[in-house]
């Protein structure tokens, strides 16, 4: 049962994502956006990862459902992060500093 709490709580983060890297998309630019927030968010999906491994190695079974939605969202922040090295190179070609 933990882990369909597990589920519930990282899908609740990932809806976010999408609508985030859309703003990124469009507004072409990095002023606004925190790239340590990004960093942050990033390592701490990272971190659930490695103890769904250490949990496996010790004879733990995790859903693949739980996988799943963590890459997923590792993979959306890794996005959100490379759109606003794309977008602070826009604003610096633009003249600005991308620093909101």
């Amino acid at each position: 049962m933990e882990n369909v709490f597990e589920v519930l709580m990282v899908v609740c983060f990932g809806i976010s994502w999408p609508l985030n890297i859309r703003k990124l998309l469009q507004s072409r630019t990095a002023k606004g956006t925190s790239v340590l927030f990004y960093f942050f968010i990033w390592i701490g999906y990272i971190f659930g990862l490695i103890s769904k491994g250490i949990k496996a190695a010790h004879g733990g079974v995790t859903p693949a459902y739980v996988w799943f939605f963590y890459i997923l969202n590792t993979v959306m922040v890794s996005f959100g992060i490379l759109l606003y090295f794309r977008n602070r190179k826009l604003d610096q070609a633009r003249g600005q500093n991308g620093k909101g």
